[in-house]
């Protein structure tokens, strides 16, 4: 055989190897997260960054101490499964200081390394082949690729523009035999409605007599505005007996980065998820577990949290009512959305580029969080920025002409 002709049997070997691998991706259809590419570009922009969820702020000097307080005092080695018994105690307190809500700190809650992390393992713990899973879109990203290494089917429940209601005569309508888990998000990423008592006690009705599971990302549930309550699944026994509860200290305490959430749920879905938790991560960080706990031990610490963010809302809020943004009504979560239709014809994904190349700013479109790309002409504005930040956004808006 030639060189050439021996090269070019190589190359077609190699080809062959990487279409056979390409085509048996698990997921082929995923690709890089939105907010990572539009934080990339921002960077590239040299933008001001309104897209990926995150504060741009330092945590309180007080927790960041305490990690390295914990640290040197040799606290770095494996944490126990469940996570230290000093923080799995204060969450156990924050639910019943907060929702009058008794979960057990040995047996039903579990530190885990983020919310997302709580909600891929209890996603896998629990959804077998051809099981359906119900979930609302606009959705946050990690839910249907989880459903779908699992062997789930999903089962997209839309909420639209301007509202974002859930229609539950569809959500009755989707229920079946079939159906193993719900998930519920609330406050809802992107769209920040928050449920009402009129949307629980349809949920009550439609798993009632069904062996349904309910996964409730409630990773927002301190950060809601204008006194409108959390109304956490927990609070309700009919309910409380079949959920798990995912929540997140970055979001708490401003540390994203720590990656340190937990769940809660009974005991013997407890005992189901923590079978997954202990090959998945099996532990998570020592001394910011440590921090944490300490941390909580002040309820002022975590209280105060609503208040400070609506600030952050209202003033980005009541600045751009000045532009030809149509805003939608944020009850919770640090993201405030609008409409852009009244600026531009475009796709939203091209005009989140746009509007980070031509005027700076970086935001995130809703149709990435549809499975279908539904383009309603909504964006979505994280407000966890410092006021400098907010400030530069804003002066960049109020300059775009229709």
């Amino acid at each position: 055989m030639r060189l050439c002709d021996k090269n070019i049997q190589q190359l077609l070997t190699f080809t062959i190897r990487m279409t056979f691998r390409l085509s048996n991706s698990k997921l082929p259809d995923v690709k890089t997260t939105i907010f990572t590419e539009m934080s990339l570009l921002a960077q590239q922009e040299n933008a001001v960054n309104l897209s990926q969820g995150f504060p741009d702020y330092q945590a309180d000097e007080n927790l960041i101490k305490y990690l390295g307080n914990f640290a040197k005092q040799g606290y770095n080695q494996y944490a126990p499964l469940f996570g230290i018994k000093e923080l799995r105690e204060e969450i156990s307190r924050k639910f019943n200081l907060q929702y009058q809500v008794d979960y057990h700190p040995d047996s039903e809650i579990n530190i885990t390394a983020g919310a997302t992390q709580g909600i891929f393992t209890i996603i896998s713990a629990f959804v077998e082949k051809g099981d359906e899973v119900i979930i609302f879109e606009p959705a946050y990203d990690c839910y249907e690729p989880a459903i779908i290494l699992n062997g789930g089917i999903v089962k997209n429940v839309k909420m639209f523009y301007p509202d974002y209601e859930i229609n539950w005569t569809e959500v009755k309508n989707l229920t079946s035999e079939k159906t193993k888990m719900i998930i519920i998000n609330n406050p809802n990423n992107p769209s920040g409605k928050i449920l009402k008592q009129k949307d629980i006690n349809e949920l009550i009705s439609i798993v009632k007599d069904t062996n349904i599971i309910i996964l409730s990302d409630e990773v927002y549930e301190s950060i809601t505005f204008d006194e409108k309550p959390h109304l956490t699944l927990a609070q309700y026994p009919q309910l409380k007996e079949r959920t798990f509860i995912a929540g997140s200290f970055g979001k708490l305490l401003h540390i994203t980065g720590w990656k340190i959430g937990y769940v809660c749920a009974p005991s013997d879905m407890m005992k189901e998820f923590r079978k997954v938790h202990q090959f998945n991560v099996f532990c998570v960080n020592t001394p910011a577990q440590f921090a944490i706990a300490k941390y909580l031990q002040n309820v002022d610490n975590f209280k105060t949290i609503s208040s400070f963010f609506q600030r952050k809302r209202d003033y980005l809020k009541n600045a751009l009512q000045e532009t030809s943004f149509q805003l939608l009504d944020c009850e919770g979560t640090y993201f405030l959305s609008a409409n852009f239709g009244a600026i531009s014809d475009a796709k939203d994904k091209d005009f989140c580029y746009w509007l980070t190349k031509e005027h700076k700013v970086a935001t995130i479109p809703f149709s990435a969080f549809y499975q279908d790309k539904t383009d309603e002409k909504v964006i979505r504005f994280c407000f966890a920025k410092k006021q400098e930040t907010l400030d530069k956004a804003i002066e960049k808006l109020l300059k775009i002409k229709v």
